[in-house]
């Protein structure tokens, strides 16, 4: 049986999912990949940033147009300031991948070397260099996470990419799309040691457009939550469908969630043959708050950010929106 996802990326297989292609503009991406352009796609966490991508790379690579390869460079975060340590991360990360999702071989035969000759402030733009000249297809990087760097590590990322753009797509690649939870011009690279800042706009300044995943409208949300009903044949009443849209407003994280506490952790609705009503989902909202799941954690976190603050206090204080933040 399928079951609502509230961690990691969908797996339509295993997941009631909608179509993860159908979450942004395709077109569009098509475009601008076509146009050979860099670009970002961000969102808050847990909205299906990570599914979406895995889906475009399956598309594109299934067409043979273009080579895409899929990358986390979360791995990095733990390096911090040490931009060494960040690039073996990044590269034995992005050698993996490629045999994995691409059977090839080359960054993983290369990379050690490359890193050792040409040392960690330009490694990155060496390796892709050359896998991009040997590729058969232009080449397609998306590199997930891109902001869990920090410091010096996320600035040498950024202008080794900005430092191969003129190369592409012979020698580097077609297209990159980075992907976060902040639009490259929001990244601020403070480095640990107290040098001045840096803004992320700044490091690549060769992006042409900054794409916002969004949340699912309310038909789609409807849509997710009546797979149960396909598969199980439970049902959702009329308030209940229309309080997992009140309280989430389509945030996937949210939605998913709070279906799976009705409809599978609250063991008395494992009858199928129970209608789930709006008591029962505002009974798991509860539930949700009380164990003060991760996310939730994660999403109050925000509050304390200056950038949020200036517009959530007034909000709170009942002064309303504030025109300028």
């Amino acid at each position: 049986m399928r079951f609502f996802n509230k961690s990691g990326p969908v797996n339509c297989e295993e997941h009631y999912c909608l179509n993860p292609l159908g979450r942004f503009d395709l077109e569009e991406i098509l475009l601008l990949i076509e146009q050979k352009k860099y670009f970002v796609m961000h969102a808050p966490r847990q909205t299906g940033k990570t599914s979406c991508l895995l889906a475009l790379m399956k598309y594109l690579n299934e067409r043979e147009k273009y080579r895409c390869l899929y990358i986390n460079a979360e791995s990095a975060q733990a390096a911090r300031e040490n931009v060494r340590g960040a690039m073996q991360a990044v590269l034995s990360e992005m050698a993996g991948r490629a045999g994995m999702y691409l059977g090839d071989s080359f960054l993983k035969k290369h990379w050690p070397e490359i890193l050792e000759q040409e040392g960690e402030f330009a490694a990155f733009n060496s390796v892709i260099t050359r896998w991009t000249a040997q590729s058969p297809l232009p080449l397609v990087l998306m590199i997930d996470e891109i902001d869990t760097l920090v410091g010096d590590t996320l600035i040498s990322v950024l202008r080794q990419l900005r430092a191969g753009y003129d190369k592409r797509p012979k020698n580097f690649p077609q297209s990159i799309i980075l992907c976060g939870v902040r639009d490259v011009r929001d990244y601020r690279m403070q480095s640990d040691t107290g040098k001045p800042s840096v803004t992320g706009g700044s490091a690549f300044n060769i992006k042409d457009e900054s794409l916002r995943l969004g949340d699912f409208p309310e038909p789609e949300t409807r849509k997710l939550l009546l797979c149960h009903t396909a598969e199980t044949g439970q049902e959702f009443s009329p308030d209940a469908l229309e309080s997992v849209w009140e309280l989430t407003q389509g945030q996937p994280w949210l939605v998913n969630a709070l279906a799976y506490e009705t409809c599978f952790k609250m063991k008395e609705n494992r009858d199928r043959s129970r209608k789930i009503t709006g008591e029962m989902i505002q009974t798991a909202k509860e539930n949700l708050i009380l164990r003060r799941e991760t996310h939730l954690d994660q999403l109050a976190d925000k509050l304390k950010e200056d950038r949020v603050r200036r517009v959530i206090a007034p909000m709170l204080s009942g002064d309303g929106v504030p025109a300028h933040v």
